[in-house]
Formats: structure tokens, sequence, C-alpha cells
């Protein structure tokens, strides 16, 4: 009998995590402490976050390994330092683009919507949500808003020293600087092409082989994808309460309005007219990433099966993938910048304060920048929202990050996917632009887990 597709999987695992955790919210949500339902229901959550933790940690573990390998014998088949420098404006030209193209959205939607207004009034129950969400704030809430609220300006130039790291094995041993290994793997792989033939062609079959090995470990992490997303997103549902979903429904609302055009209007059009692709097939493609994206709240978490569906459902070389999606994982967040942008504006407008025209292209500067230096782990964007609303001169920031940390991790998953897709649009594109032959709705080949 013929197994059932990944993404078939990991989505039945997500449906079934959250009907599950919402039927045992109703039943049991308001059980006294000391019961047996109550104990049993906090068992069941110690127990699936550890296992959840454990498949994060599984997906991490091999992050490195594979990026490594990857971009080494990917780059390394390039024609030197002009097929690279080719390559690599192509990439960085989508990028920029696509996360412009994100934020204006964003600014279009929070401007037309104006969640944070009531009658054109600022809304004072969102701000009475503020209040009561930072009163009511846990230890470890406040420990990160206070910890994000630490970073300035310019600690974002540790992006740039981070290009450049002085230990690669350290840089390599944390997966919020990825950006370093990935420098390092690229200069590796053109130091490779300087090498005479013999010795160029023994180093690429070691790293093209060590590569294959990774992707069979890849699928293996693959093969238990549905237990570990069941694992993930059983707390988050049975943990986050309706209250303040209620109070922030028009915010909740106009961010998932403004990632949905971008993923399923912009990026397909762009994807149609810029590379000839049928957006659906591409979709149906990267179904398997984009669900274990919005299960897991990481670009980088997901980046072995996003390379694993680009180059099997896209037919995208390894040339191009190896370099375009890592740099991507690291440093574009379409959706990440998005969601600066209109949570910004919805705070000054619950805050009374209006931003004028320079005002709000700073915000949208602003958030460009600072979504390239947010690494891609969950709620990192906390930091440069907050940084964007001190240094926009609105009161409360503190305030209000802890009402908008309260409703983060849905939208936190959301935009993950929007930035994943986004990843994967780049590598078709530019893939195209080289030449290459994609996958067409004929001889396209899904991948499997």
């Amino acid at each position: 009998m013929k197994r059932l597709a990944a993404h078939w999987q990991i989505l039945a695992a997500l449906l079934l995590a959250t009907v599950t955790a919402l039927a045992l919210r109703g039943l049991f949500a308001n059980a006294p402490e000391t019961s047996t339902a109550a104990h049993f229901i906090s068992g069941a959550l110690e127990t699936t976050k550890f296992i959840g933790e454990l498949f994060m940690r599984a997906l991490k573990m091999i992050i490195v390994p594979l990026i490594v390998t990857s971009v080494v014998a990917g780059i390394a088949s390039l024609q030197g330092v002009s097929g690279f420098g080719r390559l690599g404006a192509k990439t960085v030209a989508f990028y920029v683009g696509s996360s412009l193209c994100a934020i204006l959205i964003g600014l279009f939607l929070v401007n037309a919507i104006r969640p944070g207004l009531d009658h054109g009034k600022p809304n004072e129950t969102v701000r009475k949500a503020f209040e009561n969400s930072a009163a009511n704030a846990s230890e470890a809430e406040r420990a990160k808003i206070a910890e994000a609220g630490s970073r300035e300006a310019k600690d974002f130039l540790d992006v740039f020293r981070s290009m450049l790291p002085e230990n690669v094995l350290s840089a390599a041993a944390d997966n919020g600087k990825l950006l370093g290994v990935i420098v390092f793997s690229i200069l590796f792989a053109l130091a490779i092409t300087r090498l005479p033939g013999d010795e160029i062609a023994t180093i690429q079959n070691f790293f093209k082989s060590a590569n294959d090995a990774m992707i069979v470990l890849t699928n293996w992490v693959m093969a238990v994808a549905p237990i570990g997303v069941y694992a993930l997103i059983f707390p988050v549902v049975y943990e986050t309460g309706a209250g303040l979903f209620l109070n922030l429904g028009k915010y909740f609302i106009t961010v998932l309005c403004a990632l949905a055009i971008h993923l399923f209007v912009v990026l397909p059009l762009v994807l149609r007219y810029a590379a000839g692709i049928n957006p659906w097939n591409h979709i149906k493609a990267m179904r398997p990433a984009l669900l274990l994206a919005f299960s897991t709240a990481s670009s980088s978490g997901t980046l072995p099966v996003t390379m694993r569906c680009v180059q099997e459902g896209a037919g995208v070389s390894k040339r191009v993938s190896s370099f375009t999606l890592p740099l991507g994982a690291t440093v574009n967040m379409d959706g990440t910048a998005l969601y600066e942008c209109v949570a910004v504006i919805f705070v000054s407008q619950v805050m009374g304060i209006h931003l004028g025209f320079g005002a709000q292209f700073f915000v949208v500067v602003a958030a460009l920048l600072t979504s390239i230096g947010v690494a891609g782990i969950p709620s990192a964007s906390l930091v440069a929202i907050l940084l964007v609303l001190k240094n926009s001169g609105i009161p409360g920031a503190d305030t209000a990050v802890v009402a908008l940390l309260a409703v983060d991790r849905i939208l936190d998953m959301s935009r993950t996917a929007v930035n994943v897709f986004s990843d994967s649009c780049a590598a078709v594109i530019v893939a195209s632009t080289e030449g290459e032959a994609l996958f067409t709705e004929e001889n396209q080949v899904l991948p499997e887990a």
C-alpha cells in the first residue's frame, strides 16, 4: 500500500493536535490544581513539550553540517568568483525587493483597516488590554521583554560582525549565528576553485558525498515529523487563551491578511511572470516545508526540508539552492518585516501617536533593515519591534509588546511560513535566470516523507 505523502502526514498531525488540545481545554481548563484532571493535563503538556524539544533538537542538529556541505558542494561547482558574484547579486536583489514589497503591503493594510482605532479614536479597550497584560505578565515574559529592550540600534552592527566570526566552530555551535557559518563556507568554496584541477575534484567529491549523506539523515528526521509536529502544536493550542485574541482581533486579522496577500498573490505573480512557473504547482511542491515552518516557527529549523522540497519538487539544482536557501533562512524575512511594520503602526494608533509620511517611511526602512538581522528563531522579531518603537518616539513600548507577545506565537508561525516560501521563490527565480530546466507539471515529482 502506498505510503501517505509527507505533507498529508504533517497536516493530519496539525489538525489532530488542534482538535485534541481544544477538546481537553474545554473539558479541563478550569479543573482544580489538585485534581486528577489537572495532573493529567500537566503531565500531557510536559510530555509533548519534551517530545517537541527533541524533534527541534534533531532538526537543529543537522542544520550546520547540511549548510556547510551543501554550500561548499554547490559554490565550488561555480565558475570561480564571477559565477558566484552573478548568483549573489540576483539573490540579494530578490530578497531586498520581496521584503520591501511585503512591508508596503503591511503598511497599506494597517493604514486602511486601522486596527488600533475605534471610530477614528485610539481604542481604549486595547490600551487597557495592554496594561492588563503587562500587569499579569509572567516572569519569563518580563525577562524576554527586558532582554529585548536592552538592545540598541548600534547592536545590529553585530550582524556584520557575525559575518566574520573569530571562531567558526563557536559560530557553528550557535544556531543564531548561522550567517558566519555561511560566509565561511562560501569563502572556503571559492578558495577550492583556486586549487589545481585534481585537488578540486577530490574535495568536490568529498563534499558532494557528505551532502548526500546529510540528505539521507534529513529523511530519517522527517520520518518522525508528524509526531514532532503534534508535540509542538498541542501545548501551543492548549495554553493560548482567547481573551486577548478578542481584544486584538482586528490587529490579528490585519497581519494575517497582509501575510496571505504576500504569500498567495504577490509571490505567485512573481513566480508566474519572472520565472514562468505555475504558482500552484510550486505551492504543492513546498507543502511539507510550509507546514513544518508553520509548526516550528523557525526558518532555520525548516531549512533541511526546504532544500529537499526545492530540489526534488521544483527541480532547482544544488548549485543554486545550496546558496540561496541557507542565505535566505538567515537574512530574508519577508513575513517578519511585514509583521514589524504592522505592529509598530498598530501600537502608535492605540497610543494616539500620529505618524506622518516621514515617520512611516522611517518605520519601513527600519523594518527592512532590522528584519535582515533577526535570527530565524521564534519571537526574535520582538527585539526589532521594541527597537523601532523606541526610536519612533512611541510611549508604552514595553507594555504594548507584552500584549503582542501573548498572541505572537500563531503570528510567528504564519510569518515563518511566508519567510520560507519567499526563500523557495528566490531559489526558483534565480535558477530560471541561470537557464536551469525546472520541473513542470508534467515531470514534477513531489517529495515524500
